[in-house]
Order: C-alpha cells, then structure tokens, then sequence
C-alpha cells in the first residue's frame, strides 16, 4: 500500500468510523483528531472519500468537512463526500451536493409507519427523515436490541410494500431506495482515478458491499485494505477485514501510522 500510496484512495465510513456512535445522531461530531490526520495525510495520497449513509448536508457540518476539504485542496489534492449511500455527491473542488429527487414510495412509506411503529410496541423510536431515506434508531429505547429485532420484519415487510429496501445498522433500521450502495461508489471512484490502491474503514452493515468491492479490486491486482472499526455492537464485519481497530480512535492511529510509514520510505 505504502509503495503506491500516491495513487491510493482512502475511503471512510462516518459513524462508528470517523465519529464516534452517540444517542442521538444529530450530535455524532467528528472525532476531535480527525480534521487534523485527514488535512495531514491527504498531500500523500491519490484522495479522501468519506462514504456515509448520512445526508451529505448532516456530514459536512457535523464534521466541519468543508474546512477539511477547503485545507485539504491548498495542498492540490481533493476530498470527495457521497452522502446516502452514494445517492449524494460533494467535492472540495465543485463544492455543491449533486443529489436525485426523493425515491418513489418514500412519502407513502412514512405515513405508514406510525401505525407500523404502535403495532411493534414501539412508538417511541426516534425516526429520522433523512430527505432521501428514513431511519428508525431504537438506541434510546429501553432495550434497544430487543425493539430492533421485533422492528426489522415489519419495516422489511412495509418497505417491500412501497419499493423500498432496507438496511439495518447498529440500533437503527433505514429505509431508502434500492440500487445504491457504498460498493458502488468504490468501483467508481477506482475507475474515476485510475486507482492502485483503495483502503477502507467501517463499522457496519452498510459497509459490507463497500469490503466486498474493495476485495474486487484486489482480485484485480489493486492493493486493498479493508479495516474494521472494531465495536462490541456488530461483528459483521471482523471475518472480512484485514485490519480490526477499536473505533475511531484505532483508524485514526491506523492512518497516522500509514502517513509515517508513507514519509519514511520516501513515496
């Protein structure tokens, strides 16, 4: 990785990865250090891409990113956003969210899940409109684990109804459109930048297609890391990483180690 490190992306999930998993996602701000070690290792990498299920609005403001991409640009290089699963699109060069109309379905959907939610027992989850999904986080619930598992069949079952996929996480259920996913935008970006080399970190089920696209690359010959920002909530991820840390703090060692192992040897 070190040896072509001038042709490598660095892509990274949002939360559980860049910031830390908090109660309410509205205040999940970046991890203090993060501005500093992305500003740090960019001028020695191809990018940054910072590949989330967020709303790439939420993103840039709850990790000061358009400051990081503004530094990160003083040093020639860019930093890319894909908000919602790659729905969305932001660069430190173009500087304005590309983003699709609301998915068809969506707006039936949420009328619907209020009743959904009583039936569950489980009328007190926070919903989230996210513009071009919706999210049901059950972590403020007095057991969280036992209101995800009795809410993931009947929001699987009232997404089906409307043409919607969904996509569990750590204490939350999303619903959005089908067809996108973090993998896709790995495959584009490797073909964007002519790419050597793609390192990934994540913590979560949406990030499984985005492990499973980096894997391709290097069937292809493209050097890979896949790194698992390790928690005690999923372990999905643990039998296809290369590299498990202990969340944000452990990827962020990780990518300063990278950064010094890249000016020690000179690339």
């Amino acid at each position: 990785m070190v040896r072509v490190a001038g042709r490598t992306v660095v892509g990274l999930d949002f939360d559980g990865t860049l910031a830390p998993i908090v109660d309410d996602p509205n205040r999940a701000h970046i991890h203090a250090d993060a501005s500093e070690v992305l500003v740090d290792l960019a001028p020695h990498v191809a990018a940054i891409a910072v590949i989330t299920g967020r709303p790439a609005r939420q993103a840039l403001d709850l990790g000061g990113l358009e400051e990081v991409g503004d530094a990160i640009a003083s040093s020639g290089k860019e930093l890319y956003l894909f908000g919602q699963y790659g729905n969305e699109r932001w660069t430190s060069r173009e500087r304005r969210i590309i983003a699709p109309r609301p998915p068809r379905g969506l707006a039936t959907f949420e009328r619907d899940l209020p009743r959904t939610l009583r039936l569950a027992g489980a009328a007190d989850a926070f919903v989230e409109d996210k513009g071009l999904a919706v999210a049901v986080h059950t972590r403020r619930l007095p057991d969280p684990q036992d209101a995800f598992e009795r809410l993931l069949p009947p929001l699987r079952s009232l997404a089906e109804r409307h043409g919607l996929v969904v996509e569990p996480g750590r204490s939350v259920i999303e619903v959005r459109s089908p067809g996108a996913h973090k993998g896709m935008v790995v495959e584009k970006l490797a073909t964007e930048l002519d790419v050597q080399g793609f390192v990934f970190a994540g913590d979560d089920l949406g990030d499984l297609e985005a492990f499973e696209a980096v894997d391709g690359l290097g069937e292809r010959g493209i050097a890979a890391l896949r790194v698992c920002s390790a928690s005690d909530e999923q372990s999905a991820l643990l039998p296809l990483s290369d590299v498990v840390v202990k969340g944000p703090d452990g990827v962020l060692d990780l990518l300063r180690q990278l950064r010094a192992d890249i000016e020690h040897t000179g690339h």
